[in-house]
């Protein structure tokens, strides 16, 4: 099993490119469920969920060819509506074949859920939401087992689930009728399942807005679409920069997706400059305590509160971080711990009292965000060897990190144990 291996105290400085956005195309794959023709998608990362919803889509029948960051779907020769055990099981986003499946065929059979284990994360809103577009629903040996023509109708969300949005945008794409979705999410990722949609055919409006209504039409045609560049990705990636007191230039990034992020970072004492599709971040100076609380978009991303939680390790004074999204997603505080941060937990609360310094430690990742927390603490550790476990986790989000962050100053590798 591999290990990275960091050797910090070194200031990051340079360009880093940001990949295709993993959370925009896991659904655009499995939106391409919904067409009877050949699917182009550009700026796909290969990443390890990206390959396990190539084998998914590939065991209902589609025709894939992915070749670099280019990917073709060919659902026109799909013969099954069965998505098995085996594949849900390691990636909770399998689940968003339900909405696809059942929107061109009338039915679906589909493994409850797996992935990172940072929360219950029910599924059951996606659920609702499918019955009330006229789908029969019944949990049969661990699967979900969906059926009947859909129906165009009104759903309000109790909470505004991104995977429930994109899952039920989905399915009404082809219902008869209007669907209105109320209280829904507005991430970018769903503003970009919207024009990919819409470019297949589908009539979709207002997504952004915390209304979408969508005109169920009776087929979608193949397309070409751009993945979206990966906020997240490029938050880390600046993040790890300021943790370093370095200098860091994202590029291929979108700030308009990451409003309040680039906000904290400025409170936090970071020199930011955007142009256009470059974000570049200064941490010269000394790094100051800030507040932050995990809100659905725009607020503070729930993907970048474990990485931030690193950076204040190392800052002047003590934070608060409150985590509203997700409950058990304060799984990297016991690594941090490790390496000498000194932070207390209270429920959904962290205090995290900034440290002169941190030192390498052998540390275990325990999911996908906490990953990569682990790894910016290892390159801000002022001494010693900081020994990764299970970063098969990180692959999951992140293509080649230590290849990119050594080719912006890392002192880091990856090591088979």
């Amino acid at each position: 099993m591999d290990k990275i291996l960091i050797r910090g105290g070194r200031p990051l400085r340079g360009t880093v490119q940001v990949r295709g956005a993993k959370n925009a195309a896991l659904p655009l794959m499995a939106a391409s469920i919904l067409a009877e023709e050949a699917c182009t998608l550009h700026n796909v990362p290969c990443l390890h969920d990206v390959f396990t919803m190539d084998k998914l889509l590939s065991a209902f029948g589609a025709k894939i060819e992915f070749t670099g960051r280019y990917m073709t779907i060919d659902a026109s020769t799909l013969d099954s509506h069965v998505a098995h055990y085996d594949l849900v099981r390691k990636m909770r986003a399998s689940f968003f074949v339900l909405g696809p499946l059942l929107g061109r065929f009338g039915k679906a059979r589909v493994s409850l859920p797996g992935g990172c284990a940072i929360g219950t994360r029910p599924v059951d809103i996606h659920l609702k939401g499918l019955e009330a577009l006229g789908a029969s629903i019944a949990i049969e040996d661990g699967y979900v087992v969906a059926e009947g023509a859909l129906k165009g109708a009104e759903f309000s969300f109790d909470f505004p689930s991104v995977g429930a949005t994109e899952n039920l945008m989905m399915a009404a794409s082809r219902a008869k009728g209007v669907t209105r979705l109320f209280n829904v999410a507005r991430e970018p990722e769903i503003v970009d399942l919207a024009h990919f949609l819409n470019s297949m055919g589908a009539q979709i409006s207002g997504a952004g807005t915390d209304l979408i209504t969508i005109v169920g039409v009776d087929s979608l045609g193949g397309t070409e679409h751009t993945v979206i560049p990966d906020r997240i990705e490029a938050g880390t990636f600046l993040i790890a920069g300021m943790a370093t007191r370095g200098d860091v230039t994202v590029l291929n990034a979108n700030a308009d997706h990451l409003p309040t992020f680039l906000g904290k970072l400025r409170d936090a004492g970071a020199e930011l400059e955007v142009h256009g599709t470059r974000i570049r971040v200064n941490a010269s100076a000394a790094l100051k305590a800030v507040d932050v609380t995990t809100l659905p978009f725009p607020g503070f991303p729930t993907d970048l509160q474990a990485q931030m939680m690193s950076m204040l390790c190392v800052a002047d004074g003590v934070s608060i971080m409150r985590e509203s999204v997700f409950e058990n997603r304060f799984m990297q505080v016991a690594e941090l711990i490790r390496m000498g941060a000194d932070i207390g937990l209270d429920g959904n609360s962290a205090v995290v009292r900034g440290v002169k310094a941190l030192s390498g430690a052998p540390v275990m990742a325990s999911d996908l965000r906490a990953s990569a927390a682990l790894v910016i603490a290892g390159l801000a550790a002022s001494k010693g060897e900081t020994s990764i476990s299970r970063v098969y986790h990180i692959d999951r989000g992140y293509e080649r990190i230590e290849e990119r962050l050594a080719s912006i100053g890392a002192d880091i590798e990856r090591v088979n144990d």
